[in-house]
């Protein structure tokens, strides 16, 4: 059966006829980029892209994928920076127990927790999990 017009350009219709911005958060571990780790950019780039794709790929169903994927000329990612593993572990926990929809990248072979990305939210709808950390520099 048709399913009708899709969203409008990035974003979903919310009640009371609004339209709200959808954002993908993507957290990586700073520790990465510094001594005695120093990996380079290009390494932690690829580290972000890998987990954006999946998360995107892991909840394309849900219709707030669905709508941000409409417009790729107005996709937006905020990346943000987390101080190390045991962090990002710990941040991946307590989006699973808060049902926030998300994946942990593990890069291979080591099976090492990189980076995070959560599927496109509405931004007021994850802030509180993700106020404490700051724009990856």
């Amino acid at each position: 059966a048709p399913r009708g017009p899709p969203p409008p350009a990035g974003k979903m219709s919310a009640p009371g006829g609004g339209s709200r911005l959808l954002v993908q958060y993507v957290v990586l571990r700073g520790d990465l980029a510094r001594a005695p780790l120093s990996w380079p950019l290009g390494a932690l780039v690829a580290q972000a892209c890998h987990a954006a794709t999946a998360a995107l790929h892991l909840y394309r169903a849900h219709p707030d994928t669905a709508a941000y994927l409409e417009d790729l000329g107005n996709m937006r990612k905020v990346v943000l920076q987390i101080p190390d593993e045991a962090a990002l572990r710990g941040l991946a926990t307590r989006l699973r127990e808060e049902s926030v929809d998300h994946t942990l990248w593990l890069e291979q072979p080591e099976n090492t927790p990189t980076c995070l990305a959560l599927r496109p939210y509405p931004r007021d709808e994850v802030r509180s999990h993700l106020r404490e950390l700051k724009l990856f520099k």
